[in-house]
């Protein structure tokens, strides 16, 4: 879990760095002249830089200087991504001119937007390029860091916010990021015990295939061929935050951990099952929001989390199509695919949280998941957020995405429409209520990110919590599929930020 060490510079006159990285539209917008008379002559002979950047010697203590521009700012589409993609982009070209201990520096801001928010994004940038994996850290130990510390030539509340997002983004990589052995479920209990030992948040672990059948059936039909395999049993990770004060608002979040995704019986074939190590990023991004959570010490505000960590594994214990299950909530439904199998480990955990949450101050629900390809299709990188009726007439989504708008953690809002409760109906109601999925990958079922949002209300009992109920829940239903990255590259550890930027502003 390890952040640089960030330092704020009240100027560029430090001789502690050894490279300024200057981000923003304009170096002539700089207040500093060397800065100005460095890239002047440079930019007047290349006008690529303009737009890629350079590097050059300035007369400066740290004697180098990158110029990392962000382009233009004031079209209808940029957002602040440019000052997060701009501040990475500087990270590595000063990484690679040699730099160990560079000084970021950022200038400007959106058309209405907060010069903080700008600087909040590029740091956040910036952290997310000097991240190394986890298993490089434990087993290349020469290559366990990039760089020594962080300079930072702005606000000192912005550092310490990027500083506590990105502690929480840390975990959110190394969880979701790291191969199915490194991180199947046993080691994910490590890790995460040992990531909030001295926090105030509480960590419960539950395991075990028969308490999974008694609680949680829907999680035990999936952990059924895993457990097993010791190595690869499943468990379920609460973790309870209760800030200072009296709570005036209660988020529960599910995160759908699949440590690795066969495809079970309906097995991923064709060369498509490379990269589901990555399956597990909606627990993942949970426990890093905990961790960031638990850096900020919100008061007034209570956030349980729950990490589903199972494994989709293939055998002869597996479950297969066909087989019928009756949910917590006593709804009863056919197996359909058993690649669908992240609904059905955060189906029974939503509906305890459901229970928890009746007895709670202003709850709102979340699950969490990297669960539909279809998300990739609809809606491209983003995170998808959405509402059911109580958490749409908040306007929930709205809210989140632009939390996610401020901090460059993007989000797109979907809707969960009458086609999608239809679709998972049972057509002759003479066995079961509800077939968990069809036959055909989301990929090509229409509405296929929307359809399980469905399926996730009406076999949690939330279906008795809308909006013309006695008691209605706000529940939101986040698609990370998009978002979360995929291999070779680092997890993204999205969405974070947007989340912690929600929460706080609650």
């Amino acid at each position: 879990m390890v952040v640089p060490p960030l330092s704020i510079a009240a100027d560029f006159n430090s001789d502690v760095y050894d490279c300024l990285i200057w981000v923003g539209a304009d170096y002539k917008q700089s207040s500093n002249d060397a800065v100005i008379s460095a890239l002047s002559p440079v930019l007047a002979v290349d006008q690529g830089a303009q737009s890629a950047g350079c590097v050059v010697p300035v007369s400066l203590p740290c004697k180098r200087l990158v110029y990392s521009p962000t382009g233009p700012l004031d079209r209808d589409y940029d957002d602040h991504r440019r000052f997060a993609e701009a501040a990475a982009n500087g990270i590595k070209k000063a990484l690679a001119a040699g730099s160990k201990h560079p000084l970021l520096a950022v200038q400007g801001n959106l058309p209405n937007k907060s010069a903080e928010d700008a600087q909040l994004s590029a740091l956040l940038g910036a952290l997310a390029a000097v991240y190394v994996p986890l298993e490089m850290r434990e087993a290349v130990k020469e290559r366990a860091v990039k760089v020594s510390g962080l300079g930072w030539a702005g606000a000192k509340k912005v550092m310490e916010e990027a500083h506590a997002i990105e502690a929480g983004r840390v975990v959110a990589r190394d969880i979701g990021g790291s191969d199915p052995e490194r991180m199947a479920a046993p080691k994910v209990e490590v890790y995460v015990q040992e990531a909030f030992k001295g926090t105030n948040v509480k960590v419960e672990v539950m395991k075990g295939q028969e308490f999974f059948e008694k609680e949680y059936p829907c999680l035990a039909a999936v952990n059924r061929c895993a457990e097993q395999v010791p190595r690869h049993d499943g468990r379920l990770i609460w973790l309870t935050y209760e800030g200072e004060g009296t709570a005036k608002k209660t988020v529960y979040v599910v995160g759908k951990g699949i440590t690795y995704d066969t495809g079970g019986a309906d097995i991923k074939a064709g060369g498509v099952m490379a990269g589901m190590s990555r399956d597990k990023c909606g627990a993942a991004a949970t426990a890093g929001l905990m961790k960031t959570i638990a850096e900020l010490q919100p008061k007034g505000i209570k956030v349980v989390a729950a990490l589903c960590m199972v494994r989709n594994s293939v055998g002869a214990n597996a479950y297969v199509s066909d087989e019928i299950f009756t949910s917590r909530a006593g709804v009863r439904i056919r197996i359909g695919n058993t690649d669908a199998e992240g609904r059905m480990a955060m189906v029974d955990v939503l509906c305890r949280a459901k229970e928890m949450a009746l007895s709670d101050t202003n709850p709102h629900l979340l699950t969490m998941a990297t669960l539909t390809g279809h998300a990739c299709l609809a809606m491209g990188p983003y995170s998808i957020i959405m509402d059911n009726g109580p958490a749409r007439a908040e306007q929930t989504a709205q809210k989140v995405q632009k939390a996610g708008d401020d901090v460059g953690d993007m989000f797109e809002i979907s809707t969960v429409r009458r086609e999608d409760w239809e679709f998972n109906k049972d057509k002759s109601g003479e066995f079961v209520a509800i077939l968990q999925a069809n036959s055909a990958p989301s990929t090509r079922t229409p509405r296929g990110h929307q359809v399980p949002g469905a399926f996730l209300q009406q076999v949690s009992g939330l279906d008795k919590h809308q909006l013309n109920s006695a008691k209605p829940l706000k529940y939101s239903h986040l698609d990370i599929a998009g978002s979360a990255g995929d291999l070779p590259h680092p997890t993204t550890g999205a969405p974070v930020a947007a989340l912690t930027k929600w929460i706080l502003s609650e």
